[in-house]
């Protein structure tokens, strides 16, 4: 397969077979050394070194973090959270994103299409908190027309991973 085959563009940038298998190996564990990566790349690390500096600089990687273990701090509480707006007016929207955004207890909030406009997953210590949360959301925002909570009974899966196809016919 030709190299310009092989190739897939992301926001204008090229991404290789080796850059795919780097995007989907930092996304299992970013912590993994140049020469771990290297070993099961088949690159030198120096170049495994210029190629992640390269993807974070594109913003393919847009940064790294940790995975908790939640027995480890303390069990917080995951809730899924459907939330339904007044009015989708833009302005509107945009000041519940920002706040959404600003939550640290907000894990994830994606608008969505259907009965809800937005699904959130939130974690919080106790279900005061979470409740604490969702009073000061609807006091903040008046647009908000109302919620329904989820609590999740146990964690099954977690992950912000997205499987990057290595070649074009995956």
């Amino acid at each position: 397969m030709s190299p310009a085959r092989a190739a897939h563009y992301h926001g204008g940038m090229e991404l290789d077979r080796f850059d795919r298998q780097l995007l989907n190996l930092v996304q299992e564990d970013a912590g993994q050394t140049a020469e771990r990566l290297a070993e099961q790349v088949a690159l030198s690390p120096s170049a495994i070194q210029r190629r992640l500096r390269r993807l974070r600089e594109a913003g393919v990687i847009q940064r790294q973090a940790a995975v908790l273990d939640p027995r480890q701090v303390g069990r917080p509480t995951f809730f899924v959270v459907s939330l339904q707006v007044e009015r989708e007016r833009p302005e509107l929207l945009a000041q519940l994103r920002r706040w959404l955004g600003a939550q640290a207890q907000i894990q994830q909030a994606f608008y969505v299409t259907g009965e809800a406009d937005f699904v959130l997953v939130v974690t919080a210590p106790d279900t005061e908190s979470f409740d604490a949360l969702m009073l000061k959301l609807v006091e903040d925002n008046p647009n908000v027309r109302r919620f329904t909570t989820n609590v999740a009974l146990s964690l099954v899966k977690r992950g912000l991973t997205i499987p990057v196809p290595l070649d074009e016919a995956d």
